[in-house]
C-alpha cells in the first residue's frame, strides 16, 4: 500500500471514530419523538428558578409548557447560564433556549431568533449614596459597573461605558452581592430580574435610576438555519400572544403589567 493510500485511509478512520456533535433536530423529529427539550435559566427569576418542590418553574417554564401541548408532546427541561446557552442551542443539546434571550444582531450570527416573546427594558441599580444621576456618569475611571458574563448587559458597558471598570461575573447572585458589598458601584441591568437577590440583602438601601436605559426584545434561541421549528414557533408566540396568554403569564410571574409589552404581529 502506497503512502498516500495509507494516509487516506487513517483519515478516513478517525472520521469514522470520531465523536458526532448532536445535530439541531427539526420540527419533525421533535414530533417523533414526542419530546420538546427547552433551555432555561434558574439563576434568573422569575424567568425561571427552583419552587418549594425543587422543580423548576416560572415564566420561560410555563410558556414552554403551553408551546409542548400546542405540539402534543411533552417538555424536558435543561439548566443553561447566561455563557452557555448560546453554545447549548447551537450545538443541538436543546431544541431552544430562553433565559432573557435579547435579540442582538451579534447573536443573529450564530443562532437564528425567534419573533420577540417579551420585552425588558435595562435601568441603573445601585445603593442610596451614590452621586450619580444618569448612567452616562458611570463612564468614568473611578467607577465600577457589575454584569453578568455572556449578557448584553456586559457588552452595553463595554462599547457604551469604555473608560469604566468593568466586573465580570457569573451569575446574577453574585451580582446583587457585589453591589451589596461595595465591590461594584452599579450595574445597568434589568432591575425586575435581581428583586429575588436584593431581598437577601435586607440591610442594602438600593435606588434605581429612573430613567430606562434601554429597551430589548427577547425572543426564542433556535440553532442556525433550523427553519421549520423557527416558523412553527413564529405562528405559536403569534397565538399566546394574540389570545393574552403571554400577558397573563407575565403578570402571574412578575406581578406586573409588561409596560412594554410586544404587539402581536401577523406579518413575519
Amino acid at each position: 500500500m502506497s503512502g498516500l493510500a495509507r494516509i487516506v485511509l487513517f483519515a478516513l478512520a478517525a472520521l469514522l471514530l470520531a465523536p458526532v456533535a448532536p445535530q439541531a433536530r427539526t420540527l419533525d423529529e421533535i414530533l417523533r419523538s414526542q419530546k420538546l427539550i427547552v433551555g432555561v435559566n434558574p439563576s434568573v427569576p422569575p424567568t425561571a428558578m427552583f419552587n418549594d418542590k425543587n422543580e423548576l418553574d416560572g415564566f420561560d417554564v410555563q410558556f414552554s409548557r403551553k408551546i409542548a401541548a400546542m405540539l402534543g408532546v411533552s417538555v424536558e427541561f435543561v439548566q443553561v447560564s447566561a455563557n452557555d446557552r448560546i453554545p447549548f442551542v447551537a450545538s443541538g443539546k436543546v431544541d431552544y433556549v430562553m433565559g432573557a434571550m435579547t435579540r442582538t444582531s451579534a447573536r443573529a450570527k450564530v443562532i437564528d431568533l425567534t419573533l420577540p416573546v417579551t420585552t425588558e427594558a435595562n435601568a441603573v441599580l445601585t445603593t442610596e449614596g451614590k452621586p450619580f444621576q444618569r448612567w452616562q456618569d458611570l463612564n468614568d475611571p473611578k467607577y465600577t459597573v457589575a454584569e453578568v458574563r455572556g449578557t448584553t448587559s456586559a457588552d452595553f458597558a463595554r462599547t457604551n461605558l469604555p473608560k469604566a471598570k468593568l466586573l465580570l461575573l457569573d451569575d446574577h447572585p453574585s451580582l446583587v452581592t457585589a453591589l451589596a458589598q461595595g465591590r461594584a458601584d452599579a450595574s445597568i441591568n434589568v432591575v425586575e430580574l435581581e428583586i429575588k437577590y436584593m431581598a437577601l440583602h435586607p440591610d442594602v438601601k438600593w435606588k434605581t435610576l429612573t430613567t430606562p436605559v434601554r429597551l430589548y426584545y427577547n425572543c426564542l434561541g433556535v440553532a442556525k438555519g433550523n427553519d421549520t421549528l423557527r416558523r412553527w414557533l413564529n405562528v405559536a408566540i403569534f397565538e399566546l400572544q394574540s389570545d393574552g396568554t403571554v400577558d397573563a403569564l407575565w403578570k402571574e410571574w412578575f406581578k406586573t403589567d409588561n409596560i412594554f409589552a410586544v404587539k402581536p404581529n401577523p406579518y413575519f
